[in-house]
């Protein structure tokens, strides 16, 4: 039989970061090298849940990085204010304030135009940071000077002021920050952001706000990222202005893809190949500036032979060896298995609130829709009484569609009113009327191919629990 352990991910991670010091530099990694991959694995694992997990392309995290990295550091070194763990926390919090701002403007565009506004965003604070806030920031010089973190347990004092011990420091910073993401993914609110990935439209018919879901998703990448960008001032000593650079934002990206979107460990495995490369065109190879262009070339040859990145790969590679062995093993027990029939009880019927069991359930009343000068539905009124079945006819071009469109309120309709159990709708939101019982089921089925059948099921009973 086998046993999954709950917490076998995090034991294994925990074990990697404990062996990585001792393997690593044999591997020719630096011990600066390395602790750059801690950081941007952690910087890589809030955006992963934002594009890998919910779909949301940006390019502007590195407003949110050098946002917690210059607050961390302003507090550090010009306000006398010396506890750094707490200022690297007071960072990612002021990041995540401005992710949640951003993203109320951000989130009101989906696709490509979502994108080109986290680049406007990134460049805004480009700007910003060297210009009316230089005085604050370091404009081109930064901050130096940021100290080191230093604990006190009391009995000894731990000060995290080499590369190796501060190895220890990052090192824990990272696993703490992995833990938090897999229970975020692990969770509902983790199903739901992947549903709102594979469907969004499918997602918001089954009453989920898909709105909420996604800035709930930009804050938390926000809060990774500012809470990244303060390890990086503490790590060296100073906070760089590239920071808030398109480049960093470009990066993360490209070492996500690297290492597996929507995997959490791909940030770390594309920062780790990202950064090998980059030290060992430049310092083994002497490559110069053509390094970027090698490393360019490398960057599409894995975007196209692995698709799915590194550890989207292995994981395939896994699925594919253990799926066929759990089939065996399972055609095996079934074979072997006595054929016992048990009954099983069914789940009781459920109903929505009190409403009365006669009367009109779903009202229409000179409902109208026009696009300029075509109309395509005109002062259509309809009744359904509750247990009524009513059909909707006529040919193709009729308006059927932009009807039921409306009646779920995924249009909102030019004029008229739609009454559901006497509570007037009209206006509201596919998922608010979802949450009243309204909606409806697609000519074609709409489900969430990239998730399993059970996730697919909690998903929809999650829409009247969560929604």
């Amino acid at each position: 039989m086998n046993i999954k352990h709950p917490f076998l991910v995090e034991l294994l991670t925990a074990l990697a970061l404990v062996l990585a010091p001792f393997v690593l530099p044999h591997l020719g990694f630096s011990p600066s090298t390395i602790n750059r991959i801690l950081i941007w694995g952690l910087f890589g694992i809030g955006f992963d849940i934002l594009f890998g997990y919910t779909g949301l392309l940006s390019f502007g995290q590195s407003a949110f990085y050098g946002t917690g990295g210059m607050f961390a550091a302003y507090l550090l070194t010009e306000t006398g204010f010396s506890y750094v763990m707490a200022a690297i926390v007071l960072g990612a919090v002021v990041s995540g304030v401005v992710g949640y701002v951003i993203g109320l403007i951000a989130l009101r565009r989906t696709g490509i135009y979502f994108a080109m506004i986290t680049v406007a965003i990134a460049e805004v604070f480009f700007f910003v940071e060297f210009n009316p806030l230089s005085a604050f920031t370091g404009g081109e010089n930064g901050l130096p000077g940021v100290p080191t973190p230093v604990v006190n347990l009391g009995f000894t004092v731990l000060e995290f002021n080499t590369d190796w011990t501060m190895y220890t420091f990052l090192a824990f910073c990272y696993f703490i920050g992995i833990a938090v993401a897999l229970r975020i993914v692990r969770s509902p609110v983790g199903a739901i952001l992947s549903a709102i990935r594979d469907n969004p439209l499918r997602a918001a018919a089954l009453g989920h706000d898909i709105h909420g879901y996604k800035l709930t998703a930009f804050v938390v990448a926000a809060i990774y990222a500012g809470f990244a960008g303060g390890l990086l001032g503490v790590m060296q000593g100073f906070m760089p202005p590239d920071a808030f650079m398109f480049d960093t934002s470009g990066q993360v990206v490209m070492q996500t893809a690297i290492g597996g979107a929507g995997t959490l460990f791909g940030p770390l495995v594309g920062a780790t190949v990202w950064l090998y490369l980059s030290d060992f065109f430049q310092n083994t190879l002497h490559l110069g500036a053509t390094w970027k262009l090698v490393l360019g070339i490398v960057f599409v040859l894995l975007v196209c032979f692995l698709r799915r990145g590194i550890v989207g790969a292995i994981v395939d590679l896994y699925g594919l060896t253990g799926g066929r062995k759990r089939i065996e093993s399972s055609n095996t027990a079934v074979e072997s298995a006595p054929h016992v029939v048990t009954a099983v009880e069914p789940m009781p019927a459920r109903r929505r609130g009190a409403a009365p069991a006669s009367g009109p359930i779903l009202q229409v009343q000179g409902l109208t829709k026009r696009y300029g000068g075509i109309t395509a539905n005109s002062d259509i009124d309809l009744s359904v009484d509750h247990g009524e079945i009513r059909g909707i006819i006529g040919p193709n071009g009729a308006g059927k569609t932009t009807f039921f469109k409306m009646l779920t309120c995924e249009i909102a309709p030019t004029s008229g009113r739609i009454i559901l159990a006497g509570r007037d709708i009209t206006g509201m939101g596919v998922s608010e009327v979802c949450q009243l019982g309204l909606t409806k089921s697609y000519q074609i089925n709409q489900l969430f191919d990239r998730l399993t059948v059970r996730r697919n099921l909690m998903i929809a009973a999650l829409g009247e629990a969560r929604g």
